[in-house]
């Protein structure tokens, strides 16, 4: 049945999805970070989340934000 849906689907409602599902991933993601680490201040939050996608170095580099020294 979901792939009868998805072929009949317009490009706007399979972006809308789309969009839908990745918010729902990072809520679950900052939830998750939240749990871990509950004093953390929203800039923390936000820093932590950019930090699973990105690589050390990079987080480094262009936020000034190191993973191993703020304890991941």
């Amino acid at each position: 049945r979901l792939f009868d849906r998805l072929h009949v689907m317009t490009e706007a409602e399979k972006c809308r999805h789309l969009d839908a599902a990745i918010h729902f991933v990072e809520e679950i993601a900052i939830a998750g970070i939240r749990a871990r680490h509950p004093n953390a201040s929203p800039e923390a939050v936000r820093l932590r989340l950019i930090a699973q996608r990105l690589d050390r170095a990079t987080m480094i580099r262009v936020y000034g934000w190191d993973s191993e020294r703020e304890g991941m």
